[in-house]
């Protein structure tokens, strides 16, 4: 109940300041588990995909937010943990391995988990080449990847501004890409995912219209 009187206010909010434009949202399968890989402009991508997408979408989160003090660090981790977002540690050498699991755990129970397989956000607003984290969650949790591309969300919060600007922003989910492609035969795992995350990053690319980095 609180997380969705929280995603009622966000959304209220966000189709005031931010006039989002969907498209797509019919190709997210409104139940079992699903794989949402956007591209990353902003900090700003994390609030508006769960806010536009018909279900729960759990992202992982930096653990800072959840570790705060005071007033702001309560409101903080108290907003972080309502949405449902996992905190990663991202110091830990270990951390990345953790977050799969992580993410594989809200598979399991059927959830949709939100991922950026370029990693981290893009500072020149182009296209960078997928890690293959999402195809590895795919395969071993059985999930469906749905492309998504954001595009307005670098004017909302450009990289390195705390306060966000009113822009319009777009959001447009893809058709799904199954985890159950056919390989030719001898095909390696590794092979197997690198291709898969590229086919990937080609849709997000086709619906941002984002230059692809070399």
């Amino acid at each position: 109940m609180t997380y969705r009187v929280l995603k009622l206010i966000l959304s209220l909010l966000a189709y005031v300041f931010l006039r989002p434009e969907v498209t797509g949202r019919g190709n997210i399968p409104r139940s079992g588990p699903v794989i949402l890989a956007s591209n990353h402009l902003s900090f700003i991508d994390s609030l508006i995909i769960p806010i536009v997408a018909p279900r729960h979408v759990t992202f992982l989160a930096k653990a800072e937010y959840f570790e705060g003090t005071g007033v702001k660090g309560r409101i903080s981790r108290w907003f972080f943990t309502t949405l449902g977002h996992i905190p990663v540690q991202r110091d830990d050498p270990r951390a990345g391995q953790r977050s799969l699991q992580d993410a594989l755990d809200v598979l399991n129970r059927g959830g949709a988990f939100g991922i950026y397989p370029e990693g981290t956000r893009s500072r020149d607003g182009k296209l960078h080449k997928g890690h293959t984290g999402v195809a590895w969650l795919a395969l071993a949790g059985h999930a469906p990847i749905i492309p998504v591309a954001v595009t307005g969300t670098d004017k909302v919060q450009p990289p390195g501004k705390r306060l966000p600007r009113i822009h319009r922003v777009q959001v447009s989910f893809g058709k799904p890409i199954g985890p159950t492609k056919q390989l030719p035969v001898g095909t390696r795992p590794a092979q197997a995912r690198r291709e898969l995350t590229d086919e990937v990053m080609t849709s997000i690319g086709a619906m941002s219209g984002q230059e692809r980095s070399a």
